[in-house]
């Protein structure tokens, strides 16, 4: 396995069957001292400006909120996509970092928010993965605004058998 995961997407397998069913999440950061992350692929009914009124004049504003993870749901996350890096918070892939509320982003082109996110302490999504729970896939830049179905998007990305993933419903026992 790789030191870090940071960019990395984790699909989640058709196993997981809690919280993460079908859930895409994309990991911000990965230390030994644990791991966090936001699902990419859970909406919320509730608008941005409307839910942190100080995001209102940004890119992304009107679009829902997104629902990142079980943790801190009160939190928020917001993803955005630079046109010069360097001035995210932290940088995950390419042209796509965290907002940093302390400092201008002028060029900031777009952004995306979640309200709470996904943890793991020291060690554990390391076990995950290696228990088949998680499928790897490197991020891209556009992942966190994809509206589509970003679960079967990934798996067609990482090719293979893993296409034939791709294809499977939702609910298989409606098939």
């Amino acid at each position: 396995m790789e030191e870090t995961l940071r960019g990395q997407l984790l699909i989640a397998a058709p196993s997981l069957y809690d919280y993460f069913r079908r859930a895409v999440v994309l990991v911000l950061e990965h230390t030994p001292d644990g791991a966090m992350g936001v699902v990419l692929n859970r909406s919320s009914d509730t608008v941005v400006s409307e839910a942190v009124p100080a995001l209102a004049a940004l890119p992304g504003s009107d679009e829902a909120v997104r629902v990142g993870g079980p943790v801190s749901p009160g939190s928020v996350v917001a993803l955005g996509e630079f046109g010069d890096p360097a001035e995210a918070g932290t940088q995950v892939v390419a042209s796509l970092g965290t907002l940093d509320p302390d400092r201008p982003s002028e060029s900031l082109q777009r952004l995306r928010v979640y309200a709470g996110y996904a943890g793991w302490s020291p060690g554990q999504l390391d076990g995950e993965v290696e228990e088949g729970a998680w499928i790897l896939e490197r991020a891209a830049a556009g992942d966190p605004f994809s509206d589509g179905d970003i679960w079967s998007e990934a798996l067609r990305r990482k090719g293979g058998s893993y296409s034939l993933l791709a294809t499977m419903p939702g609910d298989p026992s409606a098939n």
